[in-house]
């Protein structure tokens, strides 16, 4: 039986491969697909737990014990740290501390994905990137076009619409696009992750304060200790896991963001594995540490960041300031123009066309999704603005706003497109064999080696 298209028809296929033009978002490997399969049952236990967290700091928030929450999040457990800068409260903690085990995580599939994933091709590299790009670029110009009468200090949040929240994104794709193209969800995850390594350069570069050069070289020494042992396939925990801690400690001394550590510390992980010896150290890394940053570091990092208070505010004097317009704005609009306009440029300029299984509408509903910033941009926007000033409770409010107005158009487009794709994968799944591997996943009789 032929495989069909989202519209019902049977899909052409070319067994020439110069004469077959370039398609986007082609099904990949079957070892990509179970990749992408895992990470989505970790993200979405993660998701609802971030989205747990935040609904909770928002309710706690608003309560009549608002003191309270305000009182643990500004806890400092260690008040004697300040020597080592490390006299911080529990919510800088959460954002400076938990967070690099998410960015190290981060720091494991980029190198995964570039070393053994199907985007090792340029060819396949190239579409998530460019739609990186352009979804990142648009929502900066359309902020700072928002901001641009407001006066300087606005300016300094540019960067907080351009962040896609992987956790919250994989997680409401998970729910509401269980039958959609695994080439499609491929895509969310690889543009979720390169965007992550933009945010992180983007808060290495623009978000440093107060840089002092030697802690950061003294960083980078750890960081060579942790790369040595890995690379020789030594992971003595009660080793890494203090070369570790020293190098944030150390990255943190420096000014720059601690969560750098964490991706650095990842890029050092080697990804094939040596002959005989299972999975690659990175996978081995990722699958071990990816529940502690889904479930515990992202959700607790939600729970401190979310907690704007809205008690006695004029809710329309706050989604009328420019700050909160930007970001609303650059979230809902520049972040799906952004991707959907740099892929279709990429089509028209290269002659590529869309896979047979995929329509532009879908494209369109992975566009929207991207626009859920929750995580990063929260960290963005404390770092531009500081934790707990005006400004950075307004972009707490934009940033809640325009990741469900994300959210919910992006569920309205993707969930008619799914019921499509149930039909289709019902009538695929019928002539499956018993292997283990989906007939779609194997090369067809006849076709070129």
């Amino acid at each position: 039986m032929p495989p069909h298209t989202p519209h019902g028809g049977a899909a052409r296929h070319d067994d020439d491969p110069a004469r077959t033009p370039s398609r986007l978002f082609q099904r990949g490997s079957w070892p990509e697909a179970r990749f992408v399969a895992d990470v989505l049952r970790t993200e979405t236990v993660g998701g609802a737990l971030l989205l747990l967290g935040a609904v909770l700091a928002l309710l706690w928030a608003n309560s009549p014990w608002s003191g309270s929450y305000a009182a643990l999040s500004g806890f400092v457990p260690w008040p004697g740290g300040a020597a080592l800068h490390l006299d911080l409260s529990l919510a800088k903690w959460a954002a400076d501390g938990l967070l690099a085990i998410f960015f190290f995580v981060v720091g494991l599939e980029l190198k995964r994905e570039f070393v053994a994933g199907d985007l090792r091709d340029p060819r396949r590299a190239a579409l998530p990137v460019v739609a990186a790009v352009g979804g990142m670029l648009l929502p900066a110009l359309i902020y700072v076009g928002v901001t641009l009468g407001s006066g300087g200090e606005g300016l300094r949040g540019w960067a907080i619409p351009t962040a896609t929240d992987i956790a919250f994104a994989l997680a409401v794709l998970a729910v509401i696009g269980s039958h959609l193209p695994q080439g499609l969800r491929a895509f969310l995850l690889t543009l979720a992750v390169v965007d992550d390594l933009l945010a992180i350069t983007i808060i290495a570069v623009f978000y440093t304060a107060d840089f002092h050069p030697l802690p950061l070289l003294g960083a980078l020494l750890p960081i060579a200790a942790f790369a040595l042992l890995v690379q020789r396939r030594k992971t003595w925990w009660w080793a890494l896991i203090p070369l570790a801690v020293l190098a944030w400690t150390l990255m943190h001394a420096s000014g720059v963001h601690a969560t750098v550590a964490g991706v650095l510390l990842g890029f050092t992980v080697p990804v094939l594995r040596r002959r005989g010896d299972g999975p690659g150290l990175a996978e081995r890394l990722e699958h071990r540490w990816r529940p502690v940053s889904a479930g515990f570091a992202v959700p607790v990092f939600a729970f401190f960041a979310a907690g704007v208070s809205l008690r006695g505010t004029d809710l329309g004097a706050v989604f009328t300031d420019p700050i909160v317009v930007g970001v609303m704005t650059g979230l809902v609009l520049g972040k799906s123009v952004g991707i959907f306009g740099s892929t279709w440029l990429l089509a028209r300029f290269t002659r590529a066309r869309l896979d047979d299984d995929i329509s532009w509408s879908d494209l369109l509903g992975v566009a929207l999704l991207a626009g859920i910033g929750f995580t990063v941009s929260l960290l963005i926007g404390e770092l531009a603005f500081g934790p707990g000033s005006p400004a950075d409770d307004r972009v707490k409010a934009a940033v809640l706003a325009g990741s469900l107005a994300s959210a919910v158009l992006a569920s309205i487009v993707l969930v008619r497109r799914n019921s499509v794709y149930r039909r289709i994968h019902e009538r695929e799944t019928r002539d499956d064999d018993q292997d283990g591997v989906p007939d779609v996943y194997q090369r067809r009789p006849g076709a070129p080696q």
